[in-house]
């Protein structure tokens, strides 16, 4: 058995300790906001904030992260991130970020990452944060800029 607390809630599986995180979250929880995009931690969709930091969950076997508050893009508005959670959201709709949308719940919880560590990030360090989230549509100035109206809105 694996005991996994996301989002507040405690979860008992009993699933291989090897299984990734992700399918854990999709597939035996039912959290299906969080994406399979490449498998391998390099594009980001898969990204979840593991005790308020950044993770791709894809690679990141279960067995490693029992007992540590995970977070999902459902789970983003509720809780110790409520506040940073809200303003990135509430700056992605307000800017219209989204294209496609496949990769924007692992850019909004890169986001929120970056700005619960760094409220006021220059671009520099927004571009660092996110170099490694991929958007196939390149919306990469809009969620620039969103990153920038939420770091202003927590101000």
């Amino acid at each position: 058995m694996i005991e996994l607390r996301v989002n507040g809630t405690t979860h008992q599986l009993d699933i291989d300790p090897h299984t990734p995180l992700l399918w854990a979250l999709r597939d035996h929880i039912g959290l299906t906001g969080t994406k399979y995009g490449c498998g391998i931690g390099q594009c980001g969709a898969c990204t979840v904030l593991l005790e308020g930091s950044a993770v791709r969950s894809c690679s990141l076997p279960v067995a490693g992260v029992g007992g540590q508050a995970i977070t999902t893009i459902e789970g983003l508005t509720a809780g110790p991130l409520a506040k940073v959670g809200q303003a990135v959201q509430q700056a992605w709709t307000e800017l219209d970020v989204v294209q496609c949308g496949f990769c924007q719940s692992g850019q909004i919880m890169q986001a929120t990452a970056l700005l619960a560590a760094n409220p006021g990030p220059d671009h520099a360090a927004v571009d660092k944060a996110l170099s490694g989230n991929i958007c196939r549509c390149a919306t990469y100035a809009r969620i620039r800029t969103a990153v920038d109206a939420a770091a202003r809105a927590l101000a």
